[in-house]
């Protein structure tokens, strides 16, 4: 009997990843506090910028998280148990390999890192040392995106929630024995989240155990099957350059406000804070819709689609509504926190009307892509984040001159909204397509 959809699944699903995501900037935190008690401030740089090259390069393969999720709940939602197990086995296969690419290719990823993005001889020194050490594990770091989407689309959020919090926890304890305890400085935050990621990669595996306890995870023909990678291969591309263009978006939004001076800079800078507070906060919902879209539409169940999108979409319009309520009221408080240049916080409470209006406009277009993510309807989300990202070129365009900074606020709003109304708009193609999986009965 198929489970119904209901309130409390879409929040069984969705609360284990909000509270994941508040993990996230506490690791961060230590690490800077950590490498700052050494009394010097080139380990911080060297230790920040060493993270940021990493987890870009890293990025280039989150799409095996979406991509993963999408497809096995949909094999999932159709019975197929032995391609559910051997997706896992694929993206194990790309983790591997992506990652064994990047240890081989160390040297030029490096030096390149450093011509885009320049430190002193000191800091990059540093970060070299930071880097070399950490790049060991990239096999692990991007094969826990695939286990990640993986448990996702099985609704398994609570095994994500272990495993992260295990990471985070045994980072921070190293972190402070290797670093504060032991005194082997940079080299010891990177051994630390070197062995977190071994250890989550691990655990991730040790959670997926019953995969491996039937023979289809090691069906070659099955895991290698020439259609079924071309089809992994074409959902992951278009999320790729969906990824890659809103990554644009958001690179030339930092750009063109580096224009208006630092203060402006640095209030663009603490405000883009809050966008990222209102996505950890909607990704639940969006993972949610992830796993239940994919299991409906995989079994061509269109009034269980339906039900889904309208409950994911209530908590995930009512968390904008709660966002943005609790940023009107409270967000001059956190400016304040996150800023203590008196001429950033007033600066940034100038714009925080853009930061309130966000997790309205921003619900529609976050919720969207969980949908069309469950659906694998990745070449519509590719075309209408390349729409939007036109309509926000045009918007800068028209506005940036005659606004200035309020201008670059309102392009990047409108390119939500514009995202929205597109994704809105396929939704009725995305019905018929999963109309098309229902299985057919006869007499």
């Amino acid at each position: 009997m198929t489970k119904a959809i209901t309130h409390r699944r879409v929040l069984t699903i969705a609360a284990p990843i909000v509270l994941s995501n508040a993990t996230v900037p506490i690791l961060g935190a230590v690490d800077t506090g950590v490498v700052g008690q050494l009394g010097e401030a080139a380990p911080i740089g060297a230790v920040g910028i060493g993270a940021i090259i990493l987890t870009s390069i890293y990025w280039i393969y989150g799409f095996l998280r979406m991509g993963t999720a999408g497809l096995t709940a949909q094999a999932a939602g159709r019975g197929d148990d032995p391609e559910v197990v051997a997706i896992l086995t694929r993206v194990l296969l790309i983790g591997g390999i992506g990652g064994l690419i990047y240890i081989l290719l160390q040297v030029p990823i490096f030096a390149g890192a450093f011509l885009i993005s320049p430190a002193t001889p000191e800091v990059e020194a540093l970060a070299r040392d930071y880097m070399s050490i950490r790049i060991w594990t990239a096999p692990a770091a991007i094969a826990l995106y695939g286990i990640t989407g993986w448990l996702i689309a099985l609704e398994r959020t609570r095994a994500v929630l272990a495993i992260q919090i295990t990471m985070n926890l045994l980072n921070i304890g190293l972190d402070l024995l290797f670093v504060l305890g032991l005194g082997w400085g940079v080299e010891g935050v990177a051994i630390a989240t070197a062995i977190a990621e071994l250890t989550g990669l691990a655990m991730g595996l040790y959670l997926c155990r019953e995969a491996f306890s039937v023979p289809d995870w090691r069906n070659w023909a099955r895991v290698l099957d020439r259609a079924r990678l071309i089809t992994m291969a074409r959902v992951n591309t278009d999320i790729l350059i969906r990824s890659l263009l809103l990554q644009a978006m958001f690179v030339s939004f930092l750009f063109l406000a580096a224009d208006f001076g630092d203060v402006t800079l640095a209030s663009n800078q603490v405000l883009m804070q809050f966008l990222s507070i209102t996505a950890y906060a909607m990704d639940g919902f969006a993972f949610a819709a992830e796993a239940l879209v994919g299991r409906s539409f995989g079994a061509g169940a269109v009034p269980a689609l339906r039900r889904t999108v309208k409950l994911t979409g209530i908590w995930s319009l009512t968390t904008g509504a709660l966002m943005a309520i609790t940023f009107a009221l409270i967000g001059p408080a956190l400016i304040d926190i996150m800023a203590d240049v008196p001429e950033v916080q007033a600066e940034a409470r100038h714009y925080l009307p853009y930061m309130i209006a966000a997790p309205i406009i921003g619900a529609a277009p976050w919720m969207l892509d969980g949908i069309f993510i469950g659906a694998t309807r990745s070449a519509d989300m590719r075309n209408m984040m390349a729409i939007s990202t036109v309509i926000y070129v045009i918007a800068l365009l028209i506005l940036l001159p005659a606004f200035g900074n309020h201008g670059l606020w309102a392009a990047l709003l409108i390119s939500f909204a514009v995202r929205g109304v597109t994704l809105g708009l396929r939704y009725p193609a995305l019905e018929r397509a999963a109309a098309k999986n229902a299985p057919a009965f006869s007499d």
